[in-house]
């Protein structure tokens, strides 16, 4: 198989953890960017990228990277890749997406069209032809330029990846799968220790915990661009990566997984998705606020999304509700505590400095990923002192 980049965007703030988990897929890291990593593979790795990475918003393969800072040399540039090694002619092919930061081309729709014009003549001179039906699959091109070097890609992926396939119904206010499952990743917390969120809304962290917990792939359940790509990647290699997927599947474990909300409708929507996202018997679900958080276990974790306060009598509110996280947070001492919130104020109300505070984008909004580690559990003994 041919090697190919692959390049995987993610939030900003989280290079560091997709890109351990590409290191964990087996692959060789060879660039790290702003909201991207990229790395080397072969069309088994666009397969198995797409249904095993949990934090990146897509698979991408770079068809190629120039210098361009007018239109004519944008032009060429595009022209001069080898589209025809991965468009048929009967393909349907457009610019999806263009983007440009510190660039003097910056007019998306300009760069589109540019883009669409110069693929168009490259693969007429290939197939000799002066018009495409372009009713066979899917090529949807992605263009960014960063200082007026332009990245060239082809999607992979299709819908977003953190479109697991579970979540149907969302509360307000929602975290999205993957930004969940970095978060998840950012603590020390594995799949045999207690995980309380008591702000569960639609149940994301749960479910996505409760996968991590049963080695159950993001997706493993759902469809990606690049399986119509006969021409690109076999159709076997996608079934070798789906079987690989359901080979590491373990629910018969036990897990103390439990998710709270103040909301029973919102509730019955998080036990619905739990239930579509193959976990309903890994998770608990109740009607809770959190004032009532409580457990009679030690060295658990706390994971929350609470409410920010985007409308102002919500804002109000905020003060007392966060001095009542603080509270919930003081009696499970032994306790860890992560906490992702747009709130200024929330560690004042919270009445505890976080020991790490880490700036995040939650889609277009400015976040904070705040860390409250409690003490380590005391080591277990090992079985032949226990003998």
């Amino acid at each position: 198989m041919r090697r190919l980049t692959l390049i995987a965007p993610c939030h900003f703030g989280l290079e560091s953890v997709l890109k351990k988990e590409v290191y964990d897929l087996g692959y060789e890291i060879t660039r790290v960017e702003d909201g991207r990593v990229s790395f080397e593979g072969d069309a088994e790795a666009i397969a198995r990228a797409n249904i095993f990475l949990r934090t990146a918003e897509r698979v991408l393969v770079e068809v190629g990277r120039f210098h361009a800072e007018t239109f004519d040399e944008l032009f060429e540039g595009i022209r001069a890749l080898p589209w025809e090694a991965w468009i048929p002619e009967d393909g349907r092919f457009w610019v999806t997406k263009a983007a440009a930061v510190k660039s003097k081309l910056f007019s998306p729709s300009d760069i589109q069209s540019i883009v669409k014009k110069a693929m168009v003549e490259r693969l007429k001179d290939t197939y000799h032809t002066e018009w495409f039906a372009e009713d066979g699959a899917e090529y949807p091109v992605r263009i960014f330029l960063m200082k007026d070097e332009v990245t060239v890609t082809l999607d992979t992926t299709g819908v977003s990846l953190h479109k697991r396939g579970y979540r149907t119904m969302t509360s307000k206010a929602p975290i999205s799968e993957t930004l969940a499952a970095a978060l998840l990743m950012l603590t020390p917390w594995y799949g045999d220790r207690i995980l309380v969120d008591p702000f569960c809304g639609s149940g994301t962290f749960p479910i996505e915990a409760a996968m991590m917990a049963a080695g159950i792939a993001p997706g493993m359940h759902r469809e990606f661009t690049g399986m119509a790509w006969k021409n690109v990647i076999d159709q076997s290699v996608w079934n070798d990566s789906f079987e690989e997927a359901n080979d590491l599947v373990h629910t018969d474990i036990v897990t103390d997984i439990q998710g709270y909300d103040i909301d029973p409708e919102v509730v019955r929507i998080a036990r619905d998705n739990a239930r579509r996202a193959g976990v309903e018997n890994l998770i608990h679900f109740q009607q809770r606020e959190v004032a009532q958080l409580s457990h009679p276990k030690k060295y658990g974790f706390i994971i929350m999304n609470p409410p920010y306060g985007e409308r102002l009598e919500e804002k109000e509110a905020l003060p007392a509700l966060y001095r009542q996280i603080g509270e919930a947070m003081d009696r499970l001492d032994t306790w860890s505590a992560y906490m992702i919130t747009g709130y200024e104020d929330a560690e004042k109300h919270i009445g505890r400095k976080a020991a790490k505070n880490r700036k995040l984008y939650n889609g277009m909004m400015k976040t904070y990923f705040y860390q409250f580690p409690g003490p380590k559990p005391p080591k277990r003994p090992h079985k032949e002192e226990e003998n």
